[in-house]
């Protein structure tokens, strides 16, 4: 989506990036949407760069968007549509998702629980869009089927650098040398 400016229709919460503070964007304001991926927007308002979980899209004039999934014969929790899942979760500052930025470290299924564990990392440390990210993750793959916990835990190590990027993400952002 390249740049649009849109009012908002109702009050719409936010996270301002990078830090991840709470922020309501008013009704009747202006507001410039800078990236819509995997459901959520990064606009830009009063000269924040602003995050917008796509559950609150009505608020910007757009669908909310919902994550569907083709139920799985039994009551087990497939894999791939938790990679699914995943790979609808988008950097705020980077158009891509944690799956090809290569921030999932690993995804585990315990089919008896209904519990998926997830180690992630973060581009950087101190990230202050760390806890909004987890949400993300936590709350997308809560969607899958037959999904009933989903633990998240941040790690730094092994520490995140570039080339954990799949090929194609690294084309995408010219990270790609």
């Amino acid at each position: 989506m390249e740049r649009k400016m849109v009012v908002t229709v109702s009050d719409c919460p936010g996270r301002i990036v990078p830090v991840g503070t709470p922020i309501t964007i008013p009704k009747d304001n202006f507001v410039t949407i800078t990236q819509s991926l995997g459901g959520n927007y990064t606009v830009t308002y009063n000269g924040n760069m602003v995050r917008v979980d796509g559950t609150d899209a009505a608020a910007l004039g757009f669908e909310p968007q919902v994550l569907t999934f083709d139920p799985p014969p039994g009551d087990e929790i497939l894999e791939s549509q938790v990679w699914d899942a995943l790979k609808t979760v988008f950097d705020p500052e980077i158009p891509v998702d944690l799956v090809n930025l290569g921030l999932i470290y690993k995804v585990e299924i315990d089919q008896e629980a209904k519990r998926v564990q997830i180690e992630m990392t973060l581009t950087a440390p101190a990230c202050g869009m760390g806890p909004v990210l987890v949400g993300d993750v936590e709350y997308r793959v809560a969607q899958v089927p037959n999904v009933a916990h989903v633990d998240v835990e941040l790690v730094f190590d092994p520490p995140w650098n570039r080339q954990m990027m799949s090929e194609e993400a690294q084309l995408e952002t010219g990270m790609f040398y």
